[in-house]
């Protein structure tokens, strides 16, 4: 079985601005793609599993979220880093229930059986507490940072 890192976004990969949509205002955050490296060096895969709430409240439209992941695929890309997959919510509770949005664990449990990846062996990295709730309800062991920090920080988490 594989092992894996479930990433959010914004705040973790990212610099966290609210609603992140226009790709001047995309900025990778320092440590990234070298923690990304040494992670993906360790035998893990690397998952994105997203809350986009801005495009069902009409802030901005599915395409520019396309366009912020082909940019994150293309600069990890070019560093030797792969994604598994980006999966991202586009739901919000005000305009409808879901259950892809985390905290559900829907995104993960789809990676999980996707790619044969056993959770007691994964970790979900994310800033806000329903990040890590959607991997601890699927049996990965979530990592709580402060938005915006650095990845080097947790490392000595991961085995």
């Amino acid at each position: 079985m594989n092992k894996a890192i479930f990433l959010d976004r914004d705040g973790v990969l990212n610099f966290e601005r609210g609603y992140t949509h226009i790709l001047e205002d995309f900025v990778i955050l320092p440590d990234v793609i070298e923690v990304l490296q040494l992670l993906i060096e360790k035998g893990y895969l690397l998952v994105v599993v997203s809350n986009q709430s801005g495009i069902a409240k009409g802030l901005y439209l599915q395409i520019e979220t396309e366009l912020l992941h082909h940019y994150l695929v293309d600069e990890f890309n070019e560093h030797g880093i792969s994604l598994a997959e980006i999966y991202y919510c586009i739901h919000h509770p005000d305009v409808g229930n879901c259950i892809c949005r985390k905290p559900n664990s829907l995104f993960v449990e789809k990676a999980l059986a996707r790619f044969n990846i056993d959770a007691s062996q994964s970790y979900f990295i994310g800033d806000k507490e329903r990040d890590t709730q959607a991997g601890e309800k699927a049996g990965v062991k979530g990592i709580l940072i402060e938005a915006n920090t650095s990845l080097k920080n947790i490392l000595n988490q991961i085995r």
